[in-house]
């Protein structure tokens, strides 16, 4: 390992790196899956995209993508420049998070997850929340290819919240909320809200820092070009 000049320790060891990587992908999947299969509240992105998919033809996956477009025009306009090397990682990393979460919630749909004891299926909504703010957590701080939702929630972190990731959460999450919106006022209902969004947005940003300081300790931050 080496200091960088941002003071945040790189780490250099490139199968950590990768395990880092798969670890934290296959986590944000199953988390974001298992929220939309129990259907009591998605993280924000996830619940919009859902929304979203009740109030057009498009599907749950090509809307998690263009989500994932919106985001990168955001990251430019934040950051005030085009880096192509970050946009592609933020592709790479887009199509193969919502192929995942296709997957794997079509996989769940096949379990009876919904007919548990409702007290279980909050516990197991809330677990899938947890589950998404460690991954973030992991591949924030990996930061080689990050999903561009949470890219733009890293680039609202470090350069607007002085590294507050409860604050920056919060602020990234306004985006989705309007696109809610937008969708309620065409279905007049609501998909994917409940509980667990609520969890989501008072806890996650703070779930992220928490799991920054114990899961993975000795991971810094590394390479941001902010």
């Amino acid at each position: 390992m080496q200091n960088s000049p941002t003071g945040y320790i790189i780490h250099n060891k490139s199968g950590l790196t990768i395990f880092y990587f798969f670890i934290s992908i296959i986590l944000n999947s199953l988390g974001n899956a298992l929220t939309v299969t129990l259907n009591l509240g998605s993280a924000l992105w996830t619940a919009a995209a859902v929304n979203l998919a009740h109030a057009t033809p498009l599907s749950l996956t090509w809307l998690l993508l263009l989500e994932g477009f919106f985001a990168i025009g955001l990251n430019i306009l934040f950051l005030q420049q085009f880096d192509g090397r970050r946009i592609l990682g933020n592709l790479i990393f887009m199509f193969c998070f919502a192929y995942l979460v296709g997957v794997l919630s079509k996989l769940f749909s096949q379990i009876p997850l919904v007919n548990l004891n409702l007290g279980v299926r909050i516990i197991l909504d809330c677990f899938g929340i947890v589950l998404i703010a460690i991954a973030i957590s992991i591949y924030q701080r990996v930061n080689v290819i990050l999903h561009p939702c949470d890219d733009l929630m890293q680039v609202i972190r470090f350069k607007f919240c002085h590294g507050n990731s409860t604050q920056a959460q919060l602020l990234s999450f306004s985006f989705p909320a309007v696109a809610i919106l937008l969708a309620f006022a065409i279905t007049k209902q609501l998909y994917a809200i409940n509980i667990g969004t609520v969890f989501s947005l008072l806890f996650q940003g703070y779930l992220v820092g928490q799991a920054d300081k114990h899961i993975f300790s000795s991971l810094k931050h590394q390479n941001l070009k902010l």
